[in-house]
């Protein structure tokens, strides 16, 4: 799971500044990650196509580091991997979904719209004067 998403990242459409610390991901933080929330995975004939991570966070459920291998996009997969996000939440009777998107990620933000999120909070990395980022967040009615 590492590694997909150190691949998927390492091949979004705009490299951003600072660097997405998601290309350093290792089988040990990816645990950490799982042990604290949890997430969902995809396959394909055996293989690892699609990744996604979540923990609660802030009475909303955050979800983070959602990856889908590159020969394998604009298949719905990381339309699945939210969806399977949205039933966690829902079950864990939460009534938010949060995430981040830095702003250069064009195509993410459009994506992340188009599954019902909206820009909540610009926000900066540290050592950053001007916004980096935006908090997308979603309200599950």
């Amino acid at each position: 799971m590492a590694a997909l998403v150190r691949l998927a990242f390492a091949a979004q459409s705009v490299q951003t500044s600072p660097p997405s610390s998601a290309l350093r991901e290792t089988p040990a933080t990816i645990r950490q990650e799982l042990d604290l929330g949890g997430g969902a995975v995809i396959e394909s004939n055996g293989t690892l196509v699609g990744a996604v991570l979540w923990h609660e966070e802030e009475a909303s459920l955050y979800v983070g580091r959602l990856s889908v291998h590159p020969s394998h996009r604009r298949r719905g997969i990381a339309r699945l991997l939210m969806d399977e996000a949205e039933r966690e939440a829902r079950a864990r009777g939460l009534t938010r979904m949060h995430l981040g998107v830095r702003l250069p990620l064009e195509d993410n933000r459009r994506f992340f719209a188009a599954c019902g999120f909206v820009d909540a909070e610009l926000l900066s990395h540290e050592g950053f004067a001007q916004p980096t980022w935006v908090r997308m967040e979603r309200r599950l009615d």
